[in-house]
């Protein structure tokens, strides 16, 4: 995890104008969802959704590393929980 000094969590504080190389087709695909004017708010969003992903990844890294991987059952049995009845996928 890289450590910043800024005061500030994502998605808080002024905007800064950065520069960044992405591939035409990806940039072309943005605009076409959100228009021109949309890209930097759609590129923000994508940003945030990373770092929270990041941060789940790390949280579960760390849950691992002292309990050890979910097994299969245990997987089973959260999903059915959660969602109810079989997860299983039709055949």
């Amino acid at each position: 995890m890289v450590s910043s000094a800024s005061p500030y969590a994502p998605g808080e504080g002024p905007t800064m104008s950065v520069s960044v190389s992405v591939h035409e087709g990806t940039i072309e695909a943005v605009r076409a969802r959100v228009g021109k004017r949309g890209v930097s708010g759609y590129v923000e969003a994508a940003i945030q959704r990373q770092i929270e992903r990041d941060g789940l990844a790390e949280l579960i890294a760390a849950n691992e590393e002292i309990h050890g991987p979910l097994t299969d059952e245990e997987i089973r049995a959260a999903e059915e929980k959660m969602f109810g009845g079989s997860t299983e996928a039709a055949a």
